[in-house]
């Protein structure tokens, strides 16, 4: 799409000249269906101020729009759209960014970004270094975007998704390389300078402060350079960041230090070398620790990234060659060999080897497969050579879903979040009047000396950082996430984690949920044979019908080693049941009434049977040989083996559980029971499975409902939290708000679980973030002098201003280790 802009120049009255934009802009729409959609959408255009044309095109669904700039902007015209009924689609674009250090870097970027005239939102993650941005590409272009953040004083490092695994932690080593080495020149020489101040020299203090400004200046314009390029980026972009702070503070110390040494304004007791120094390097090396801690926070996604390989093995008509991953296409056949990954998702046509999907679904025991199976990429093939076509490449990779997911959700931010951004927009302006207010109070007020005013300066200006505040929840976010990701837990984003923290009521579908979505032979009951005899007879008669209860006879008989024979003269019964010869005998099975019309009569103890099988909500089969009853098989949909201990996780967490069934009041009920579930909604279409879950939330409750994420779609939409279950590596990525990778509702239980741990841990940062800038800032501005006698130094100032970054973000970086109680009812100890 291209911008095309022209310049309109009008006369008025009085030879006055006037400039006007014209600019056009072309969107693409969703939602169309027929040529009146788009006169519909041009009507609606048109009525929006000063636009000239309106084109839409119900081919390519896109419009061309060309408007006066002065008069109507994007979002009115992209209203207009929304308002006739139909949707924008935006083009998304995650950037890469280099330089940020605090919460005001973050504010700064998405302003910048938010400016640009044909970006709709940008979403900037401190944790993460990267900018998700939703724009319009025929008003802007990633140019556009590189050259805003260059401009705004940060480095763009290219779309995250072009920058390699291996690219972009060489880039973080060179960051780190060279912050360590400003911070180790900067204490090399700053603490021999420091204890120059308490050795004996045999030269005099005039000529000790030449020597002083001779060795500290290079030193200090080397390590402290990185903060004052910052803090002028930041002042020629009239925004107030913690760089301006810092190079106020450091400036101030060393400004003050070579006026002392001239004996301008100030005298030689003004000897602050060693603490601008000491100072710069303090805030570099925290930037250092902070750098490294924020890199492990990611270690989940690039993990995940790592997983993918780098070619693959193509089967031609010349031989195997190797080519990369990127030209692999869809029905190319690819050999993948022992010990090898395999390189896109596809169905195996040849061979057989069991393939570890730990690292996809956290299922340690690696998976048989066969011709027929599906393979996804970056699971490892283990033990045998296997052909298979390849079907999804690129992007469209379950696992290339899987980490899009996850960079999409770490990228997100909570709804608490706002609460730091709140204070982080006041924080600046305020700590910069109570560090001026500090240092007028000292020294016209209570009358101190000049340099203890100015060392309370220094230090409620080094001390005070916001950056533990704007790293509180994203560091947390993004190892939680990550987290989530390894224990084949997929969070959508942070909105879905904190509602899932607040849940109260949890409402289950039960086919396919709760139990296995295929019905299993659970008692067999036989009269006057044994029971082998018995099921070997019926699944004779029953491999003939394609009837999913006939089929589970016929695997029950196989199962039990029963001896399964032929059957003649098959025959159907109008679905009361089926009739055939068994070595010369008629066999009958089906129900009841079927049984009753062919004379075949129940007694009272065989009535008994059925009775309580129908209580427990199973189907009853009847199995007559020669006129005579030759027992009774219950077949039911079984009840997987961790619904139970889910269940009972979440009653011990607080939670109200519900079920919800298309079933008959009866099997649903049995079934309610078997598992202690109260509250059970039986006979539900599935379309009205979404007004149920609208009612619970009516009587106000947060719900969260688990389904299969393809026939519950509507209830998993409708519900505060939808929790779709996969199955193993397919697995519908785009199905609800969590989706876990695995067929297991103990997941379910440890999504809850993790979500209110992540909160958790957000809450503390949050706190911890406040308490120290709350407790630290007055200690700087020499509020406990009067009663202790102690005020905090510049340096200890700087030092703590580090751990503070450090320690929130080590707090979430515990997340890592944090194993939900739900997910450790497998492992041995438990």
């Amino acid at each position: 799409m291209r911008q095309r802009s022209v310049k309109i120049r009008n006369s008025a009255a009085g030879g006055t000249v006037t400039g006007q934009e014209k600019k056009t802009l072309e969107l693409k729409i969703s939602g169309m269906h027929c040529a009146t959609c788009a006169a519909n959408i041009e009507k609606s255009l048109t009525r929006v101020g000063k636009v000239d044309r309106a084109e839409v095109n119900f081919g390519t669904d896109t419009a061309r729009v060309e408007y006066d700039t002065g008069h109507a902007t994007l979002s009115d015209i992209e209203r207009a759209v929304r308002e006739a009924g139909y949707e924008v689609v935006h083009e998304q674009a995650t950037l890469k960014v280099g330089g940020m250090v605090c919460a005001t870097c973050v504010e700064t970027i998405e302003n910048a970004l938010s400016a640009l005239p044909g970006v709709i939102g940008a979403q900037v993650n401190l944790a993460t270094e990267k900018a998700k941005v939703s724009y319009n590409s025929s008003l802007t272009t990633l140019e556009d975007m590189r050259k805003a953040i260059e401009d705004a004083g940060y480095q763009y490092l290219g779309l995250a998704d072009q920058l390699t695994v291996e690219a972009e932690e060489e880039s973080r080593h060179r960051d780190l390389d060279d912050k360590f080495r400003r911070f180790m020149v900067g204490f090399a020489v700053s603490i021999p300078l420091f204890a120059l101040m308490f050795i004996p020299l045999p030269i005099s203090m005039h000529d000790l402060s030449y020597l002083m400004l001779a060795v500290s200046t290079p030193v200090f314009i080397y390590v402290a350079s990185p903060i004052f390029r910052a803090a002028r980026m930041a002042a020629k972009n009239r925004t107030l960041n913690m760089d301006v702070m810092y190079a106020m503070g450091t400036g101030v110390a060393y400004v003050s230090s070579v006026l002392g040494t001239f004996g301008i304004v100030l005298t030689h007791e003004f000897m602050f070398y060693d603490t601008a120094i000491m100072l710069a390097s303090f805030l570099i090396l925290g930037r250092y620790l902070e750098a490294r801690a924020k890199g492990r926070t990611s270690a989940a996604i690039r993990a995940l990234m790592g997983l993918r390989p780098k070619t693959a093995l193509v089967i031609t008509g010349d031989g195997e060659i190797e080519v990369p991953i990127e030209d692999v296409q869809v029905g190319d056949a690819i050999r993948v060999k022992p010990g090898a990954k395999i390189p896109v998702d596809g169905t195996v046509t040849d061979g057989e080897s069991y393939v570890d999907e730990s690292m996809i679904t956290g299922e340690p025991i690696p998976v048989l497969k066969a011709a027929g199976a599906q393979v996804v990429a970056g699971t490892l093939n283990t033990n045998s050579s296997i052909i298979f076509r390849a079907e999804k490449v690129g992007k469209d990779t379950v696992l290339a879903q899987i980490i899009r997911l996850v960079e999409d959700a770490q990228a997100s931010k909570p709804p608490v979040q706002r609460i730091a951004d709140v204070a982080v927009s006041y924080f600046i302006p305020v700590v910069l009047a109570i560090a001026l207010a500090a240092f007028l109070v000292w020294y016209l007020v209570v009358g101190s000396t000049l340099l203890f005013a100015l060392t309370a300066l220094v230090s409620i200006l080094v001390v005070a950082c916001p950056c533990a505040l704007g790293l509180a929840t994203p560091t947390a976010v993004t190892v939680g996430v990550g987290r989530g990701a390894e224990l084949g837990v997929l969070i959508r984003n942070g909105e879905a984690l904190e509602t899932a923290e607040q849940v109260n009521t949890v409402i289950f579908d039960k086919t396919g949920t709760l139990t296995r979505g295929k019905p299993e032979v659970t008692d067999v009951h036989p009269f006057g044979i044994d029971e082998k005899t018995l099921l070997g007879i019926a699944a004779a008669v029953e491999k003939n019908s394609q009837h999913p209860l006939a089929n589970a006879v016929v695997q029950k008989a196989l199962s039990a080693g029963a001896q399964v024979g032929e059957a003649q003269r098959f025959n159907t019964h109008g679905g009361k049941g089926v009739s055939a010869l068994v070595l010369g005998e008629e066999v009958l099975v089906g129900n009841g009434a079927f049984l009753e019309e062919r004379g075949v009569l129940l007694a009272q103890d065989h009535e008994s049977v059925v009775r309580d099988l129908q209580k427990e909500g199973k189907t009853v089969i009847l199995v007559a040989v020669g006129g005579t009853l030759a027992g009774i098989i219950g077949v039911a949909d079984t009840v997987k083996e961790t619904t139970a201990p889910a269940l009972e996780i979440l009653k011990g967490m607080g939670m109200k559980v519900a079920m919800i069934t298309g079933d008959n009041r009866l099997t649903a009920a049995a079934i309610g029971k078997r598992l202690g579930i109260e509250e059970v909604f039986a006979e539900v279409l599935p379309g009205d499975k979404a007004k149920e879950v609208e009612k619970l939330q009516g009587a106000g409750n947060v719900v969260a409902f688990v389904g299969d994420g393809i026939n519950d779609a509507p209830a998993l939409a409708r519900a505060d939290v939808g929790i779709a279950i996969g199955s193993g590596t397919d697995v519908a990525i785009e199905s609800g708000d969590i989706v876990l990778v695995r067929d297991d509702l103990l997941d379910a239980a440890a999504a809850i679980q993790l979500s209110r741990k992540v909160m958790s841990r957000i809450r503390q940062n949050i706190f911890w973030a406040f308490a120290y800038n709350a407790a630290l800032i007055p200690l700087a501005a020499g509020v406990f002098y009067p009663i202790t006698g102690y005020t905090l130094r510049p340096e200890l100032a700087a030092l703590a201003m580090a751990l503070s970054s450090v320690t929130v973000v080590s707090l979430s970086l515990s997340l890592k280790r944090y194993i939900p109680p739900a997910k450790r009812y497998h492992s041995p100890e438990v």
